[in-house]
């Protein structure tokens, strides 16, 4: 994987080299922080109403040269206060103190498809996080696993530590049983496709073959596409009362994602390198073995192997020997930014090349942005925003199968006398304990995903109407998702559970993914304020459009020829195609009003039609209402102390699509005497199927103190998931078994708190620190249909289990003579992290983060794997001093009672530590004068610790992936890793 990689530095490099001479360089003063008194490097400085600009040097100076006697100089800084300064013809220097934000209060969030408002006047609980909240601490893999423990209300899961992600996030609880469970992505107003898209390895593992249908061989998400350090900013529209302006697609909630863009000034160019490692963050440990131990589990015709080895000194580690890869990790960032008044740009390239934790797995990933932004005219601006992604994630065999040959169920009945390596000729031994020597199909098998994606979206502006006291303004959108993800699954027939009478002779899945989504919008924004300006009224009225084609292959070819891989020299091939053809269109209007950011209300309305509802040509309607109260900036309010006292309350309705297929009757093909035809497939169509509706109402309240340096804000809420889509067992003299009905109603209620505090701000010294707390619970309040499992193996084992007034996560299983009792809950008790940034001298900083989740339970069968396969670490110990073992007591359960395998999955984990230290604007301009504007170097790591007594690799897993409700189901997972880096950062 590594071999090419100085080369994609070097065309990196190239290819940003036309963007660099875009920029100018313009003249006298110093900017400073306002709290440390230390210089700015690299601040905007520009002349408004022109294109002269320019940015201040490595010890914060800057010169300028205005076009005119006067002008208005404008100071921005990235986290910092912007200022403007007027400057006459005897101004002869403007020196500044920024004052850097210690709360992101009148930063703006989402309130409309195209409007915004201060985060101090919203009324609803957004949960926003910046680019230094993402990326600034350390380098995560994926999007989706740099949001993990940082979002208020949101449970996020790592479902695998395969490269590639596989997280699954979900915001104020299960919002569907059946239907999406995961947000809707929106960048740079561009609707993201994030399908979990199946590789086909049931063939392999017939995972599904135990009467579980649902996807276990663990795809990655697609959001992992997208390159975490292009984003400037994420908000997060939990619930229905926020992203109701999104209709139908809102039903799991919505990420709405802004990426970083060019500024007026000089061209910056930002180059870095991270160099980093990744080790298994937890290793269950080995069973000790001796001739006793031997015979009683593996027979007395192993104990002769279990001698030779010892005597010979070797006794393998195996878990260490599959998952103790030293994975090296690198990644090279390259950013230029810049531009006049007219027209700004930003480019950003990645290249990532990460091993795994198991060799030959990894992930590879070369990204390109180009985001550019041009004012035509006084009336006419566009934005640009294009994105193009080349993704490789090589993931193993891992998670649950049914024929014991994924590397983990391999190893599970192993044990470390058995001698897997090859010999000197390349050829692989039989596993005598299992189907499969796991490290000959770690070392021959192949399983990638390989993806080619462009993302592009155009936002066009035009002022149509001005006046004193009002504005018109007409935005178009569109956006375009289209990539093409290729599978690639081969199973060489030498393999031990391939080779004649043991397999399928050999298999080559391929399968082939077209996905092509657009988007259209078109609003008119009008802005009327009352002649005092103490009142403004924001109307917006609007249309959209959005198209989503999916259309996958799945080819699997058995019985292989040889060696060969391609599909047509094979015994037997299997095709199967699923084509998702969406079409919605929707109205939008809404209405804000403001009263001197006193009183903000805001009502909106939102009609949806699509080709997934019963009815394609009937609307539904999505109304919205919301009010917040800035006590605070009333005249009766004298308190200097308290800066900030807001009370906010608001309602909202979104939909939930019925699932594809539910209001049809399927044709599925067969054969009759070698004619070939179609049948009616078991699941019955139902034309009257409803989407599911949810109605939120949240009220909450936001009190800043000290010049915001101290802000506490909390929230309550209730979310009632109605005509809940449910299957329903139908007579089977009807023809049919199952059909999809309106059956049920969720509700999920709970409680977010955050604390943002800057305790300690001096010259010398900066501590910031970001405490969140939420809990969440859900009941089915009505359940129509006989309660029902979902997700899970079974009572024996522990599985999910739908049922009227019980939580929609619990856990049920057999409990001896009491029989079926609930055992657990899926969903934590609560969840609490803590972040902090320490600056120290303003080139010193330190930052780390906490996340605690108590509560919330695991199936786990990975134990219970070890404990049949005689190789569990504690085997042979006895915790309770009852003379019977631990393995032996939980064997004993096995057919009696689910208790031993439902475990607390509570956790304490330190996610994110870094320390960087940047070299003081003095040293850099005496070493390299005003070339370089920042060099920083640091460390930081990622899950560094997790201290638990959960008994798995992890306590986040998920054997079934991020799609449902079933996360926390653990079969012999891809561990989670610990990745520590090394970076080094210039700016130019």
């Amino acid at each position: 994987m590594k071999e090419n990689y100085p080369i994609r530095v070097l065309i990196l490099f190239l290819l940003m080299v036309p963007f660099a001479v875009f920029g100018q360089t313009s003249v006298t003063g110093v900017v400073t922080d306002a709290g440390s008194g230390n210089t700015l490097p690299g601040v905007s400085v520009v002349v408004l109403g022109t294109t002269t600009g320019t940015t201040t040097d490595a010890a914060g100076k800057y010169t300028i040269q205005l076009p005119g006697a006067t002008g208005r100089l404008q100071f921005s800084y990235l986290g910092y206060v912007t200022q403007v300064k007027d400057v006459t013809a005897s101004t002869t220097s403007v020196d500044v103190s920024l004052q850097e934000r210690t709360t992101n209060l009148q930063e703006v969030v989402v309130t409309g498809l195209a409007t915004t408002v201060k985060r101090a006047n919203a009324a609803n609980a957004v949960a926003a996080l910046n680019t230094k909240e993402l990326v600034g601490t350390t380098n995560p893999q994926t999007l989706d696993g740099a949001i993990s423990g940082k979002v208020v209300g949101a449970n996020v899961v790592a479902n695998s530590g395969a490269p590639g992600g596989g997280i699954s996030v979900k915001l104020r609880g299960v919002t569907s049983i059946f239907g999406e469970s995961e947000p809707l992505y929106v960048i740079d107003g561009i609707i993201m496709d994030n399908s979990s898209i199946s590789a086909g390895l049931n063939a392999i593992t017939a995972a599904a073959g135990g009467g579980n249908s649902s996807n276990q061989d663990n795809p990655s998400n697609r959001i992992a596409d997208l390159n975490p350090d292009d984003i400037e900013s994420i908000e997060f529209l939990k619930g229905a009362s926020a992203a109701a302006i999104y209709g139908s697609l809102a039903s799991a909630g919505v990420v709405v994602i802004t990426t970083k863009r060019g500024a007026m000034g000089k061209t910056i160019v930002d180059f870095s390198q991270d160099i980093g490692v990744a080790r298994v963050a937890n290793l269950l440990g080995q069973r000790t073995l001796d001739e006793e131990r031997v015979r009683a589990s593996f027979g007395a015709t192993a104990v002769p192997l279990f001698i030779a080895a010892r005597d010979q000194g070797r006794l393998i580690d195996y878990e260490e020997e599959l998952y103790g890869n030293t994975g090296m990790l690198y990644n090279t960032r390259l950013n230029v930014s810049g531009g006049s008044e007219k027209t700004q740009f930003f480019v950003g390239g990645l290249i990532q090349d990460e091993e795994g934790i198991i060799e030959n797995t990894g992930y590879e990933k070369k990204s390109l942005r180009f985001n550019l932004d041009h004012t035509i005219s006084n009336r006419f601006d566009f934005s640009l925003s294009t994105n193009y992604i080349n993704s490789s994630a090589d993931r193993g065999l891992t998670n649950n199968d049914n024929r014991g040959v994924s590397f983990g169920v391999a190893l599970s009945s192993t044990p470390s006398f058995v001698d897997l390596f090859p010999d000197e000729n390349g050829l692989y031994p039989n596993n005598p304990f299992g189907a499969s020597n796991f490290l000959q199909t770690r070392d021959l098998i192949t399983n990638n995903e390989s993806t080619n994606r462009f993302l592009g979206g155009l936002t066009f502006n035009t002022q149509l109407y001005e006046t004193d006291q009002s504005t018109t303004r007409l935005t178009i959108r569109a956006g375009l998702d289209f990539y093409n993800l290729k599978t690639r699954a081969l199973f060489p027939r030498l393999l031990q559970f391939q080779a004649d009478g043991n397999g399928t002779g050999g298999a080559s899945i391929q399968g082939n993914n077209f996905n092509l989504n657009t988007n259209y919008a078109a609003f008119l924004v009008n802005n009327f304020y009352l002649s005092d300006k103490t009142v403004t009224f924001t109307t917006t009225v609007g249309a959209t459009r959005e198209n989503f084609n999916q259309d996958q292959t799945l080819n699997v070819a058995t019985q292989l020829i040889g060696s060969q891989t391609n599909l047509d020299q094979a015994g037997a091939v299997d095709v199967t195609q699923t084509r998702i053809i969406e079409r919605n269109k929707g109205l939008f209007f809404q209405e804000e009003f403001n009263f001197k950011d006193r009183i903000i209300a805001t009502a909106g309305l939102r009609l949806d039609k699509s080709s997934n509802n019963a009815d394609a040509n009937e609307f539904q309607a999505f109304p919205k209402f919301s009010l917040a109260v800035n006590l605070a900036n009333f005249d009766f309010w004298t308190n200097e102390t308290i800066g900030l006292i807001k009370l906010r309350t608001a309602y909202g309705e979104a939909g939930g699509f019925p699932v594809f297929g539910a209001k049809y009757t399927s044709l599925v093909p067969f054969n009759i005497g070698g004619n070939a035809g179609l049948i009616n497939a078991i699941q019955r169509g139902n034309e009257d199927i409803q989407q599911e509706r949810q109605k939120e109402l949240e009220a909450g309240v936001d009190v800043g103190l000290l010049d915001s340096r101290v802000v506490f804000e909390a929230t309550v809420y209730q979310k009632t998931v109605e005509d809940l889509i449910l299957v329903q067992n139908v007579p089977s003299s009807s023809g049919f078994t199952t059909r999809f009905v309106n059956g049920g109603e969720l509700r999920n209620r709970g409680i977010e708190l955050g604390l943002s505090v800057t305790p300690i701000e001096t010259p010398a010294f900066k501590w910031d620190s970001r405490t969140n707390y939420w809990v969440n619970r859900s009941e089915m309040t009505e359940l129509d249909v006989p309660a029902f499992p979902l997700g899970g193996f079974g009572n024996t084992l522990g599985t999910f289990f739908i049922e009227e007034g019980e939580s929609v996560t619990q856990i049920t299983g057999i409990k001896g003579e009491e029989g079926v009792q609930k055992l657990g809950d899926a969903a934590p008790d609560f969840q609490m992290s803590f972040q902090n940034f320490f600056t120290i001298k303003q080139n010193l900083t330190f930052s780390f983060m906490l996340h605690w989740k108590q509560g919330g339970d695991n199936i786990n069968l990975t134990e219970l794997l070890t404990d049949l396969g005689g190789t569990s670490p504690d085997y042979d110990d006895d915790d309770d001093g009852d003379g019977v073992s631990n393995a032996a007591e939980r064997i004993a359960a096995l057919g009696v009672s689910a208790e031993p395998f439902v475990q607390d999955a509570s956790y304490l984990r330190l996610r994110e530590v870094g320390l960087y230290y940047s070299l003081p604007p003095t040293a850099l301009q005496s070493v390299f004068g005003t070339v370089v504007r920042n060099l920083r170097v640091g460390v930081s790591a990622n899950n560094l610790f997790t201290i638990t007594d959960y008994r798995g690799y992890d306590p986040e897993v998920s054997n079934f992936g991020g799609n449902g409700l079933s996360t926390g189901v653990d079969v012999t997972p891809f561990p989670n890793s610990r990745r520590m880096f090394f970076h080094l950062s210039v700016g130019f």
